[in-house]
């Protein structure tokens, strides 16, 4: 888990799934929330809460884990909308090595 860049990206929807399978993960900002978009060692996805942390100190999901990353941009788990849904109020960044958000 790294942290938010202080640049957002200029990506669409459709380059989403591309720089995920490169980067392994992204942060979106919907509004005032800010999720966290990553793999589960390459095996998994899933979309993580970052104002809500674990007992470890990490992000908590606020999705079920899937397999691919367009299940995961079919998941409702931006209140009641999809990454889909959400991707045009969306601002992301990438994830940089450092300490978390």
């Amino acid at each position: 888990m790294g942290k938010m860049a202080e640049e957002p990206l200029d990506i669409t929807y459709e380059d989403l799934r591309e720089y995920l399978h490169v980067n392994h993960s992204v942060y979106m900002v919907v509004g005032d929330k800010t999720y966290y978009l990553t793999d589960v060692n390459s095996h998994y996805w899933r979309a993580q809460d970052t104002s809500q942390l674990n007992e470890k100190n990490h992000y908590v999901d606020c999705s079920d884990l899937v397999p691919t990353i367009s299940e995961l941009c079919v998941i409702p788990f931006i209140d009641g909308r999809t990454i889909q849904e959400a991707f045009d109020d969306a601002t992301l960044y990438a994830s940089v090595k450092g300490e978390k958000q």
